[in-house]
């Protein structure tokens, strides 16, 4: 990676299979139209059903090979979101997640990865499938600047992402090593509430629908929580990171990785950060409208 780039990495492997594959050629074929200084690190998401997915539920019944086969022709890494907290050793050997593991972690291409929260997981897939990298999952919750430089100094992982409550501890971040900083990667556009105590118990719940478990839905207590995402209330939140900050401060400080949330959102607003963080104003209008022309894609 070059240094002075900013690398984000994408909701909605699967997701959002169908709008990447009408964003990824206006990327790369009118880069003109986005900034210099950013680039697409990773792709990441899971498909409906995965017993080891996490964060938020997958959804998205895309062929597998279809989804591989975009990321190689664009050179992009794959990352499988596979941050479920809460496996047991009878989990690992479930055939459809074992089956997207060996097919991404082929040697063609980018290098693909895998986020994951269960460290039972990930020696299973470090005994399994080394060929694929390692990401530690924001779902950890690890809001203890302390905790977090021990997981920076993980060699399972390539990536680690922080907890967004820790965006803007600059005193802190600016005493990390080079190999730390390199291997941090910010969440931006977190909509979550500042002050929230119960983000840990959100992630679990869908770790237990993900594992089939008969539990009711975790409702949260944040304000405005009825109202769902909306990225002008997250670009409110102390923990939120702007072009005007990538560029201006965390670059210069060393940083290069940035998470965009929001695989369980519609592609609507994925096309809202996409012309926020990486295209250039004058070009927005194009952009948004070659993907709304496009009768394929169903924006809502």
């Amino acid at each position: 990676m070059e240094k002075d780039k900013a690398y984000y990495h994408l909701p909605g492997l699967f997701e959002f299979y169908e709008f990447y594959r009408r964003f990824l050629p206006l990327f790369y074929g009118h880069r003109e139209w986005f900034y210099d200084w950013c680039e697409i690190g990773s792709i990441y998401g899971a498909p409906a059903d995965c017993l080891w997915g996490g964060g938020r539920v997958g959804y998205g019944d895309d062929d597998p090979k279809d989804v591989l086969k975009l990321m190689r022709d664009h050179g992009i890494s794959a990352r499988l979101t596979f941050s479920n907290s809460l496996l047991r050793e009878e989990h690992l050997s479930d055939r459809k997640c074992n089956f997207l593991c060996a097919m991404f972690s082929g040697r063609s291409g980018a290098r693909n990865g895998v986020i994951v929260h269960s460290d039972l997981l990930l020696s299973y897939l470090k005994e399994n499938y080394p060929d694929l990298y390692f990401v530690s999952s924001t779902t950890k919750v690890l809001t203890d600047f302390e905790e977090l430089r021990r997981e920076l100094n993980r060699e399972d992982f390539l990536y680690v992402v922080s907890d967004f409550r820790l965006n803007k501890a600059f005193d802190k971040l600016s005493m990390l090593t080079d190999i730390q900083k390199d291997k941090m990667e910010f969440l931006c556009n977190e909509c979550c509430y500042f002050g929230c105590k119960d983000r840990k118990a959100c992630y679990e719940n869908v770790s237990r629908k993900s594992l089939s478990e008969d539990c009711p839905d975790h409702r949260c207590r944040a304000p405005h929580a009825g109202e769902g995402y909306r990225f002008s209330r997250a670009m409110e939140n102390p923990g939120f990171i702007g072009i005007s900050d990538i560029k201006n401060v965390y670059m210069p400080m060393g940083f290069s990785n940035f998470k965009i949330e929001g695989r369980s959102l519609g592609s609507a607003l994925i096309l809202e950060f996409l012309l926020y963080y990486m295209t250039k104003p004058e070009h927005q209008l194009k952009v948004r409208e070659e993907i709304y022309l496009d009768s394929m894609l169903d924006i809502m």
